[in-house]
């Protein structure tokens, strides 16, 4: 097996492959754990975990606590909707450098861990770049070629730049520059509203920055579900952050020792630093893959079925470079099933429909299965039942008041179809939705499953409740 790529499809693949008694070379330029592990998903949560730290601390006052000699922070100046502007600077202060150091430290060694496991297992890892000479070779930047019975590409996809707004890596950034910087921007212009620039906007607003967000659409996260991306719309508004609807960046220059973003319609923005989050395009390009018949998709994407499989056999595909679904743990399932399948084994073919994702916004929004879309479109005959947070014990104890948890039943059997959830840490929240939708479950069996009281997953059986039937509970007094 030859794989190009070292990111979660790659990696994932090899030690699959690996465990079957295939002999497995991985080729790979970036450093094992792809961009995943070193720019982007790794790096951008630890530093969203200093950010929940900051928050953590705004929110101290209304639980009670506050710094010794702090006279603004009097609880009664806090709202339990809301936070405060920023956290005093001389009671609580951000390091940047050791932020970021902190930040690559993390990167690398989850690298290491990866690329030890792969020596472990007898992956053969070779540094540089490599492109299809063939359907089954591939040549190395040092001219080494490599043949294999099975070729997995693996590639994963770069930050999309826009004409007229290049990075510089300096003041016009993607999320990839971020972790060099020195200090905390002063005033962070967020070009792009979707999963990326929400995260960032969320991330370095509880850090200290000041943000605006540019959005080309009506709403943040216009992917999104809707009442999730309203939440989050709202709790940046009332957090500081200055959110520009509708508005679509057409150029970005350096003035000075700052940035000046200029609208479509003729207004401009200034920051300190200016960040293009506009989404990203597949690596393929250079790879030989026209050449030996892999079909391309329009947007420079491989095209791959439910089992990896491209047009040429014996070529298999994994991860963002396929544009199926930009998550990792999407592109190591795909990484897997292709070994499954070139290898023999019995497997099931990519479900996209049992897929959780999760958005580190503060708070977080977590989604499986049937979305609102679907219903509302009438593509899914479903029920939905929507409960606030605020009505959650525990969640009034720690001081929340926005989210909610939202979710999907088919009518008749009940069985669980899909969910959202708007909480803290509503990705460790999200897996028992997801368990029920990839085993069938149905309401009944939720609602008839022990929570904790009081607790946030609480919520969850409450919701399962409330789909049911009324006369199912009648004689139960359940707490809410």
């Amino acid at each position: 097996i030859v794989i190009l790529g070292g990111g979660p499809g790659g990696y994932e693949a090899a030690l699959v492959a690996a465990s079957l008694g295939a002999t497995v070379t991985v080729i790979d330029s970036d450093g094992i754990g792809g961009a995943c592990v070193l720019t982007d998903c790794v790096p951008s949560k630890t530093l969203i975990a200093t950010s929940e730290t900051m928050t953590n601390f705004a929110m101290a006052p209304a639980l009670g606590v506050r710094p010794h000699g702090d006279p603004s922070a009097e609880v009664g100046s806090w709202e339990l909707t809301g936070l405060p502007h920023l956290t005093p600077p001389d009671v609580v202060t951000v390091d940047p450098e050791q932020v970021n150091e902190r930040v690559r430290a993390l990167a690398r060694a989850q690298s290491a861990d990866i690329e030890r496991r792969l020596e472990r297992e007898r992956v053969e890892v070779v540094h540089g770049t490599g492109r299809l000479v063939g359907p089954h070779a591939v040549e190395t930047s040092d001219g080494e070629t490599f043949v294999g019975d099975i070729v997995l590409v693996a590639t994963g996809a770069s930050p999309r730049e826009i004409s007229g707004c290049e990075p510089d890596g300096e003041r016009i950034l993607t999320w990839r520059h971020l972790y060099d910087l020195k200090e905390i921007p002063e005033h962070l212009v967020v070009v792009g509203s979707g999963v990326t620039g929400a995260e960032f906007a969320s991330a370095y607003r509880a850090l200290g920055a000041e943000v605006t967000l540019v959005s080309s659409r009506e709403r943040v996260l216009p992917g999104e579900d809707p009442d999730a991306a309203r939440v989050i719309e709202d709790v940046f508004v009332r957090r500081g952050i200055e959110v520009l609807n509708r508005s679509r960046a057409a150029a970005a220059r350096r003035i000075g020792d700052g940035v000046l973003v200029e609208l479509t319609d003729g207004r401009t923005v200034t920051g300190s630093h200016a960040l293009m989050a506009v989404g990203s395009v597949p690596r393929t390009k250079g790879l030989g893959l026209t050449e030996v018949g892999v079909r391309l998709g329009s947007g420079g994407h491989v095209v791959v079925d439910r089992m990896s499989r491209t047009s040429v056999p014996g070529v298999y595909a994994a991860g963002d470079c396929t544009g199926v679904l930009p998550l990792a743990s999407v592109a190591a399932m795909q990484g897997r099933i292709a070994m499954w399948h070139a290898l023999g084994e019995a497997v099931t073919p990519l479900r996209l429909g049992t897929v959780s994702s999760n958005i580190f916004t503060e708070p977080e929004i977590a989604t499986v299965g049937v979305t609102q879309r679907m219903k509302d479109s009438g593509a899914i005959a479903a029920e939905v039942t929507t409960v606030p947070l605020m009505r959650n014990p525990r969640a009034k104890m720690m001081g929340i008041a926005d989210g909610f948890v939202k979710l999907f039943c088919r009518p008749g059997s009940g069985s669980v179809l899909g969910g959202v959830i708007v909480a803290p840490r509503a990705s460790e929240l999200i897996l028992s939705i997801s368990l029920a939708v990839e085993n069938g479950l149905t309401v009944d069996q939720i609602a008839h499953t022990f929570s904790i009281y009081p607790s946030l997953s609480g919520s969850i059986t409450e919701a399962a409740r409330v789909l049911r039937p009324r006369d199912l509970f009648a004689g139960f007094d359940t707490p809410a």
